[in-house]
């Protein structure tokens, strides 16, 4: 048995290892989330126009409603890819976006931008959901992705990042919309990666600001959760000390995660349970110490 000492060594090898993690963005993958967001989009458009916009969509919002929601974020953002002192479309958002968290967004911007924002007629929204995303386009056309805007809570987004976000919020609402009219909505793995490589891994690479917060002292310590699947580059994130961080994968992995994107996302965001996750594959882990997953996942969260 190595005694103390080679512990020691071999933990100060690891961490001489330890690499921040490289940018995921390339012109690949500009390309494809360029493609996705249009994609998605017209997909988006054609669900709400053939579904009923009374019915409920979610426990709280209709299918009118959730089309509000989402061409309320597409309209944001043809304001925020420009920078963050561009006038908001919608009242009241500006203000609110350096304080968001991922604990106050829905009683805080979410419901600010369905106060101020009341359009409910189908056709308006996919209209302004259409020239919105049209207009982020246009406006990223020559734009470096890799070139970061001022994203909730002070957050350093790339705009790579902002189009996978959108994208992944079409897909995720879309489903919900789906399942309301009982119609299919597939998501496709290669579209939900977008989010997991060119948001997840970029807003951490280049700062959360106070997105993820929580009240309370930090866990002390480190956790690393390393993430792999066919549609990802692997990478590891890390928790150190209540601060997040990226780096590619090493030795010192605490806890091995393979997803498939579309089941990682849907779980993240609360759409489907962890335990339905992992019990139908989407989802699985292992590794020397997986009893920290718990608390990895008490700060790297979503809504």
């Amino acid at each position: 048995m190595p005694d103390v000492r080679d512990r020691r060594d071999r933990d100060r090898r690891d961490r001489d290892r330890r690499a921040p993690a490289v940018s995921r963005i390339s012109p690949q993958r500009w390309s494809e989330v360029r493609v996705a967001v249009q994609d998605v989009g017209e997909r988006f458009a054609h669900l709400v126009l053939s579904s009923d916009p009374a019915v409920m969509a979610t426990a709280d919002w209709t299918v009118a409603d959730t089309a509000a929601h989402v061409a309320a974020i597409a309209w944001q953002y043809t304001s925020l890819v420009v920078s963050y002192e561009t006038e908001r479309p919608i009242d009241g958002v500006r203000d609110l976006l350096l304080g968001t968290t991922v604990d106050n967004i829905h009683t805080g911007l979410n419901e600010a931008m369905r106060r101020n924002f009341t359009q409910r007629d189908p056709e308006a929204l996919v209209a302004t959901l259409r020239s919105s995303i049209a207009r982020v386009l246009e406006l990223t056309r020559d734009a470096d992705p890799a070139s970061t805007v001022v994203w909730l809570g002070g957050a350093s987004l790339p705009r790579a990042g902002l189009l996978a976000h959108l994208t992944n919020e079409m897909l995720l609402h879309g489903r919900d919309i789906a399942r309301a009219g009982g119609v299919p909505w597939p998501i496709p793995q290669e579209q939900a990666a977008l989010f997991f490589d060119l948001f997840i891994v970029e807003i951490i690479r280049n700062g959360v600001g106070v997105l993820l917060d929580v009240a309370g002292p930090p866990r002390p310590g480190r956790i690393a959760v390393e993430f792999r699947s066919a549609y990802t580059t692997p990478v590891a994130v890390v928790v150190t000390d209540g601060v997040v961080s990226v780096e590619e994968p090493g030795r010192d992995v605490d806890v091995h995660l393979s997803f498939q994107p579309a089941a990682l996302n849907l779980m993240l965001f609360h759409h489907v349970g962890r335990l339905r996750t992992v019990l139908g594959g989407g989802v699985r882990v292992w590794g020397r110490r997986v009893w920290l997953l718990p608390a990895f996942l008490r700060k790297v969260r979503l809504p």
